[in-house]
């Protein structure tokens, strides 16, 4: 039988705001740096739609759907602004729903030199989706379904079973991510074309595949071969989907019983990842990937001198006493490497990717002031 497992990314990033530096050389905060006015109106316009989404998925687990959800911790602090959105993903994991652990911050540290970050991120959110959900995930996935070798051994030691990336071309060369892959961690590689045919046309009437009905969609999943079709699916596309097409509210309920009328079960990760035998696929210890490529994350110079500048402050911030101040500005710090930081940086279709970066480099001089200042 053939399995499909359906994760969705659960992200709202904290805006950087544009930062003055004649504001002057107040004390570190995060409001100084993000626009938190910004960040409370664009999660408080969340709450409808997410609790009717979530609704409908729980609707579709009810007829046998399996979902996970990879939360960031910058989503998870944000619920504090409306805490019914949070309890909508409780129900739903109360119900069987699966969690993906990550980077808590949604963290480009992955790609760190030292991997130190990179597992204080990840033991972070764990604990934090314990405490949280009562659940200690299983499966993994960097932000923006990065692949990063140098990680593995990582994930692995923290007792990981599965590990998801995207399914891009440099990896399958010209053939579909059908299996569970052989690595140090048993590997899933997005389908990218089947998830975006929910996550990016469901509601494009120009698409020759809309409208997209339940059946239509099981139908191309059951004309792939292969063991296990992975759909990893940005969360906020399915609102920008419900603003213009309340379809897919439907979709989704209807979706897992015309899944099993082609014989194709739903599973979570870890399990598709634990029942298959795995299959060899070498570039997946040669090469990296990430959504849509890796020179959306390092393609320029402002990107690789971010990334560099990052790691700078990263090892100063490491000689920094656990001192009130010092904490604040590691969480400052941490904010500051959200990965879609490093995608507005980006100048290819992106307007103002120099001026961002511009700004970000102002926050970045006035952070390690800061940081000389407190560590004195």
């Amino acid at each position: 039988m053939k399995t499909v497992c359906v994760c969705f990314e659960v992200h709202l990033p904290l805006p950087v705001r544009w930062y003055w530096p004649w504001e002057g050389y107040a004390s570190p905060e995060i409001k100084k740096y993000f626009d938190m006015e910004k960040a409370f109106q664009n999660f408080t316009r969340l709450e409808k739609d997410m609790t009717d989404i979530n609704r409908a998925l729980a609707d579709s687990m009810d007829n046998g759907g399996k979902y996970a959800f990879d939360i960031s911790g910058v989503f998870l602090e944000q619920c504090k602004w409306t805490p019914g959105i949070l309890r909508s993903f409780k129900e739903l994991v109360s119900m069987g729903a699966g969690l993906i652990a990550s980077p808590y911050y949604h963290s480009a540290c992955p790609l760190f030199d030292d991997l130190k970050e990179f597992e204080t991120q990840v033991h972070m959110h764990v604990e934090t989706l314990e405490d949280l959900f009562g659940m200690k995930p299983v499966s993994f996935a960097n932000p923006e379904l990065l692949l990063e070798q140098k990680v593995m051994g990582s994930i692995r030691a923290m007792g990981f079973e599965c590990f998801i990336a995207e399914g891009s071309q440099n990896l399958i060369n010209g053939s579909e991510p059908v299996c569970v892959y052989e690595n140090e961690v048993p590997t899933l590689l997005r389908h990218i074309n089947l998830s975006e045919d929910i996550e990016r046309m469901f509601s494009d009437r120009t698409w020759p595949g809309f409208p997209l009905i339940p059946e239509k969609f099981a139908a191309w999943v059951a004309g792939v071969q292969g063991d296990v079709i992975t759909l990893y699916i940005k969360y906020d596309a399915l609102q920008n989907h419900l603003r213009k097409n309340t379809e897919i509210l439907q979709f989704l309920r209807d979706l897992p019983a015309s899944l099993a009328k082609q014989d194709i079960e739903m599973l979570l990760p870890e399990e598709a990842a634990g029942r298959y035998s795995t299959e060899k696929l070498p570039s997946l210890h040669s090469k990296k990937t990430a959504r849509y490529g890796m020179h959306n994350l390092l393609g320029n110079h402002a990107q690789h001198l971010y990334m560099y500048e990052l790691q700078t402050i990263g090892d100063e911030l490491a000689i920094c006493g656990p001192d009130e101040k010092s904490e604040k500005l590691r969480n400052i710090y941490r904010h500051l490497q959200q990965t879609d930081i490093f995608l507005e940086m980006n100048a290819e279709g992106r307007r103002m990717g120099y001026e961002r970066a511009v700004n970000n480099f102002s926050i970045l001089s006035d952070l390690k002031r800061s940081l000389v200042e407190g560590c004195k």
